[in-house]
Formats: structure tokens, C-alpha cells, sequence
């Protein structure tokens, strides 16, 4: 039969300049010529494209969000998310990873000194760099505060020992963004830093074996000994934790938008296969169980859509929009999961094979209910924003992985 459903034409968008109408076209362009075609065969064999991502960096979209000044493209969060959704449902490899990089230059474009920003900011943005953020440890994931990896002042030096666990792109990554205890216990004591992949004494375990996104290598890091200068120190002594926080929020959008991002993916599929797919003489979607189960996942699909860009465009106005986006990972990174699960269901054994992406939808969706803060934790910080009781609104929970 020939298929002209809505629901297999690509996403409608409403996007706010020209400008954007055409980063959107050049992004579903490049996925078509450079990221589809391989993206099964490439996560099945546990390949991370670097290639791509300098190819990303030097179309300048590994820097949409940070400022013209030092060579990002200025676009508004509301765009960037957009364009996030499109790269993951192409491959969460390539989306996760674009959302972890900008998370990673967060806090230099954010707390860093001009002085800094000029000097390292723009290869971070656009000449072929790649980064990593490194919060959580072996003893300390949702509970930040905790973290014992330590930097110690010696001169115009620090001098970091620790371990960091769970950091995606950890062992391959041009620079992490590294959060280090430099006083005593607790929130206060942590201090942030720019620290170079190559230096001295820094060192990558072999990656994690995982459930699913195998291109994207996740690994602990290993800190003994290692040097910087305290011009790679990022804010103030002490103020680390809220730096990291803060890249949290909007790296918890960047996490919404690529669950929507897989969740259409999942559909998709599925919806394609139950109109070609026949039973008793007809398609499967004539049946009305099947075809009520994918309005409600279109449905579901749309409203976090439309929830992960509402609080976006809070971001974008310069309003608080730290619930609005634990909100939006808790409710997209849910929604993930569940599209991805029906969507194997609607398609039966097929589904449960290789042979088709669907069974592939359903392993990387699990990651996305624990990264950036677990859905637990998303629950706790919402509801103590919401009533003020609690720690403050999660300001020491992060959840966070790397």
C-alpha cells in the first residue's frame, strides 16, 4: 500500500526567524547524508563517530546556544532543543552527546572570566573540540554534595586526586569540566575546573558495558596528581556546586528534548510497521486497540514537546526555569520509555529483533531516566520547589551523570 500518514511526515515545527527554519533544513539535511544511514550498523558495533562531531563542531552545531562573540551560533534555547530532538531520533549517540558537550562548556560560558572565554571558549565551540562533564562519582551520583574528588592549591597550581564515574565521552574527550572539593564537607567546599584530556596524571578506565547506547563510550576517570593552573579554575573557591547545578538545569532540557527526540523515533517505526504489516486482511492499525494505543503515544509525544519548550522559552526570557525543567526531564524521559516499550509491543517478534530499530529504542531509553538527575530525584526537586520544604529545592541533589 502507499503510506501517506501525517504521522510519517517529519515534525512540524514552530520555530521563531528564518534563520532557524534554515538551521533546522541544513541539521535533517546532514542527518540524512551523514547520520542515519549508519547509525544502526554503528551502535551495533559500539562505534562512536568523532568524525562527526568535528564535522558538528565546524557547521557550528556544537555551539548554538553560547554567544556570536566566541564563535557559538546565539540561537535561543527554544532552538537548539529542537534541533537536539532531531539529532536523537536520528541517533541518541550524536544527541546525548551534542547535549553533554554544551553541558560541558556551560560553565565557562557561564562563570568564566572574559579573559577565559576568549582564550578557550571559541575551540569548544567551533573548531572540532569535544567535552565532558565530571560530577558524579563512584559513592556520590545524587547526592553532589558528597563528592570527594579533591584539588589542593599549590602556588598557582591545584593538584587533583579522585575518581569520577559514569562520564559520557570519558577517556576521548578534549576537556572536562571537572567539579573538585577545595574546602571543607559539604556544598560549599566544591570549586570547578577546565581541565585538558591530554593532562598528566589524568587517565580513563575501560568503558562501562551497557544496556544500550554502545556507540557513546561511558567510563570512569581517574585523577592522580593532576595539575592546572588556577587560570582553569571556573568562578570562585567554593562556588562549584553551584555552578554545576545551575549547567544541570538546562542540561536536564537538553535530556527532554532528546527523549522526545527517541520517543518519535520509537513511533514512528512502530506506526510504519502497523500499516504495512497485515493480519486477517488488513493492516494491524485498522484494529482499534492498536490504533487507540498509538493516539495515545502520538498524544504523549506532543505533550512533552510542548512542555520541554515552554520551559525553554522561560529560559530564553531570562525567568527561573529550574522546575519547569525537572518537570520536562521527568515527564519526557518517561514518555520515552513508554513509547519505546509499546512500540516493540505494537510490532510484535519483529520488534524484538534487530532487525528492526525499534528493540534498539527501548535500551536507550532506559539511560534517559537516569541521566542528569535519576526521575526520582526530578520528583524530590519539584516538589520542593513546589511546597519549600526539603533541601532547598534540591540544590545539592543532582543525580547528575557525566
Amino acid at each position: 500500500m502507499t503510506i501517506s500518514a501525517e504521522g510519517l511526515q517529519p515534525v512540524r515545527r514552530t520555530l521563531p526567524t528564518p534563520e532557524a527554519r534554515d538551521l533546522l533544513d541544513l541539521v535533517r539535511e546532514l542527518i540524512q547524508r551523514e547520520i542515519a544511514p549508519g547509525a544502526d550498523a554503528e551502535e551495533a558495533a559500539g562505534v562512536f563517530p568523532r568524525a562527526l562531531f568535528r564535522r558538528l563542531s565546524a557547521t557550528g552545531l556544537l555551539g548554538l546556544p553560547y554567544a556570536q562573540e566566541y564563535g557559538g551560533g546565539e540561537q535561543p534555547y527554544e532552538v537548539y532543543l529542537q534541533v537536539l530532538e532531531e539529532l536523537a531520533a536520528a541517533r541518541l549517540t550524536v544527541g546525548l552527546g551534542a547535549s553533554v558537550h554544551t553541558l560541558a562548556c556551560h560553565g565557562l560560558a557561564g562563570f568564566g572570566a572574559k579573559e577565559q572565554r576568549a582564550e578557550w571558549l571559541p575551540a569548544m565551540l567551533g573548531e572540532g573540540l569535544l567535552g565532558a562533564y565530571a560530577l558524579s562519582e563512584p559513592a556520590a551520583g545524587s547526592d553532589a554534595a558528597s563528592l570527594r574528588t579533591r584539588a589542593v592549591r599549590d602556588g598557582d597550581e591545584w593538584i587533583l586526586n579522585g575518581t569520577k564515574a559514569w562520564i559520557t565521552h570519558g577517556g576521548i574527550a578534549d576537556f572536562y569540566t571537572v567539579m573538585a572539593r577545595t574546602g571543607g564537607d559539604g556544598p560549599d567546599g566544591i570549586t570547578a575546573f577546565l581541565v585538558p584530556g591530554d593532562a598528566a596524571g589524568l587517565s580513563a578506565a575501560a568503558p562501562e558495558r551497557k544496556m544500550g547506547m554502545n556507540g557513546s563510550p561511558t567510563a570512569q576517570l581517574h585523577f592522580d596528581g593532576v595539575r592546572v593552573p588556577d587560570t582553569r579554575r571556573l568562578g570562585e573557591e567554593g562556588a562549584g556546586l553551584r555552578l554545576a547545578l545551575a549547567a544541570l538545569d538546562s542540561g536536564r532540557l537538553g535530556i527532554a528534548a532528546c527523549s522526545i527526540g527517541v520517543a518519535q523515533a520509537a513511533f514512528t517505526t512502530a506506526l510504519a510497521f502497523t500499516l504495512e504489516r497485515k493480519q486477517f486482511g488488513k493492516p494491524v492499525a485498522d484494529f482499534q486497540g492498536l490504533r487507540f494505543m498509538l493516539a495515545d503515544l502520538a498524544t504523549q509525544i506532543e505533550a512533552g514537546r510542548a512542555l520541554y519548550l515552554a520551559a525553554a522559552r522561560l529560559r530564553d526570557a531570562g525567568e527561573p526555569f529550574g522546575r519547569q525543567a525537572a518537570m520536562a526531564k521527568l515527564f519526557c524521559s518517561d514518555t520515552a520509555m513508554r513509547v519505546a516499550t509499546d512500540a516493540v509491543q505494537l510490532m510484535g517478534g519483529y520488534g524484538y529483533t534487530a532487525d528492526f530499530p525499534a528493540e534498539r529504542y527501548m535500551r536507550e531509553a532506559k539511560v534517559l531516566q537516569i541521566v542528569e538527575g535519576t526521575n526520582q530525584i526530578q520528583r524530590a526537586v519539584i516538589a520542593s520547589r513546589l511546597t519549600g520544604i526539603g533541601n532547598g529545592g534540591g540544590k545539592a541533589r543532582s543525580g547528575g551523570r557525566g
